[in-house]
């Protein structure tokens, strides 16, 4: 079946109805959960909780305090360093909770239910505009997929493929979270400042948040230009499609290790704003569904034939016009990798993780240099990767974008066996080694394979963050595997 875009938006637009109080999931000996992309996080809850409303949300939380039970918190479950799930504890599963509450349409500001999810809130965002012709719409969302909610959005302070964006902070206008007493509390910039800090990318061990208003732009039309580039010209590239005015951009890298072109060449993608008045044919080129499903198990089974591919598409949609929200959008099929499996055997699971890996943007081509030495040698499964950029979070308190950063995206295969695991965990501390010694970071969302050490270069506000979350969560209402983690990993300096 070939699902486009609009069709897309349409289904992920259909309502739910909407009981007043949560949906208790009835497990006599509890159920186990597990994150989408990865299926590495496999956590036995005690029971799910499906919020679709403020006093469900409110009730659940006082529930759980009343039988002095931990609360996790899950909402698209793609995080893979298990943020959102906690053995033992409730699980409120935020997906039903999902209205849009309002837009101001002077000021640009939508306000949400935290377990909407990006097709839902566009599509919501269209309908109340439609016939306008000055519209607002989203800036920016994760991309690779869609499915996931803007609670989590704020949870992991994520970013997407915007050339002069900070991380999703920037974005966030206020939001109000519910304590672990079950009050709900406004957080803004000016109001309950600290937990504002703390909550944006704190990963839920500050509370659920329960509605959020979000800083919108005004949609526009966008160009894609598509060239292919090599890693050594890619900073001044990206340099001057931002002094050229463009708004959107990325480099997607060969990954065949056997290549030449390997981490060296790749698909420069950039979108640039252009006249109102400018024509979106309905026949315009889109890769969907199935197209993705191919081009990722030639990425299996055909390394270089995948990456020829994915470019001969890309140039062949050369100055093709988007809107600059819904170009955002992504096909992703949950459990693909069952479809991989079925086509180039193994006798073992298999699945990709990411990482993501941050460094100074001039020190970007040295650092893909060593990488690739370094992937040759070790016999690292790429699958794919994505270079963009962000710039500085100087706002939330476990910031990941302290400088101005080229953003690595790995997405690594994975065999689920302790081989298998312990060989991507070895690739992950690589990277983040190599980071570090260039000033780098890397995204504390997709794992918890780095070194003490590695986390201290990296996080050296962690341990403060910790000691915060007893502050304003002291008997631990709020719990994740991630948590519980960190804690054990710094408990001689808590």
């Amino acid at each position: 079946m070939r699902i486009h875009r609009r069709e897309f938006l349409r289904a992920a637009g259909v309502a739910a109805l909407r009981p007043s109080w949560p949906t208790f999931a009835q497990e006599a000996s509890g159920t186990i959960v597990n994150d989408i992309h990865s299926q590495l996080n496999a956590t036995r809850i005690r029971r799910v909780v499906e919020v679709d409303s403020l006093n469900g949300l409110q009730a659940a939380v006082r529930s759980a305090a009343a039988e002095q039970t931990g609360i996790c918190i899950s909402g698209g479950r793609h995080a893979m360093g298990g943020q959102q799930f906690a053995s033992g504890t409730t699980m409120l599963d935020m997906r039903r909770y999902s209205r849009v509450l309002g837009l101001d349409r002077a000021r640009g500001i939508v306000e949400v239910e935290s377990g909407i999810m990006w097709p839902a809130l566009m599509n919501e965002l269209h309908r109340r505009q439609a016939g306008l012709s000055q519209q607002w719409a989203i800036a920016q969302k994760q991309t690779g997929a869609d499915r996931l909610t803007i609670g989590g959005a704020v949870a992991a302070n994520v970013h997407g493929r915007g050339l002069k964006m900070k991380p999703f902070v920037g974005d966030i206008d206020s939001f109000v979270l519910i304590d672990a007493t079950g009050n709900p509390r406004t957080c803004s910039r000016r109001e309950n400042a600290e937990l504002f800090k703390l909550a944006i990318g704190g990963y839920g061990l500050f509370g659920p948040v329960a509605t959020v208003k979000l800083r919108l732009m005004r949609r526009q039309k966008i160009q894609r230009v598509v060239e292919v580039r090599n890693i050594d010209d890619l900073p001044a590239a990206f340099g001057q499609r931002i002094a050229d005015g463009f708004l959107f951009g990325d480099f997607q890298f060969a990954i065949d290790e056997k290549s030449d072109d390997f981490l060296r060449r790749g698909v420069f993608s950039c979108y640039k704003p252009v006249d109102p008045a400018t024509p979106t044919p309905s026949g315009q080129k889109e890769l969907v569904d199935d197209d993705w499903q191919r081009l990722l198990l030639a990425a299996h089974a055909d390394k270089t034939a995948a990456f020829q591919q994915y470019a001969a598409y890309y140039l062949s949609t050369n100055g093709q016009v988007y809107w600059s929200d819904t170009h955002q959008l992504s096909a992703y099929r949950d459990d693909y990798h069952k479809f991989i499996d079925a086509r180039v055997g193994g006798k073992d699971q298999a699945t990709e993780m990411i990482t993501e890996i941050y460094v100074p943007r001039a020190l970007l081509p040295g650092f893909m240099r060593e990488v690739a030495e370094r992937f040759r040698i070790n016999g690292v499964p790429i699958i794919y990767g994505t270079v963009r950029l962000i710039e500085a979070d100087d706002e939330s308190f476990l910031a990941w974008a302290k400088q101005s950063y080229a953003c690595i995206i790995f997405n690594l295969h994975v065999v689920h066996t302790p081989q298998g695991v312990d060989q991507a965990a070895a690739a992950f501390r690589d990277l983040i080694e190599m980071a570090i010694a260039r000033d780098g970071r890397y995204y504390l969302t997709y794992h918890r394979y780095a070194t003490r050490a590695q986390v201290e270069a990296c996080y050296p506000q962690l341990t403060d963050f910790l000691e915060l979350k007893k502050k304003y969560d002291p008997d631990e209402r709020f719990q994740s595997e991630w948590y519980r983690f960190y804690r054990t990993m710094f408990a001689d300096r808590l």
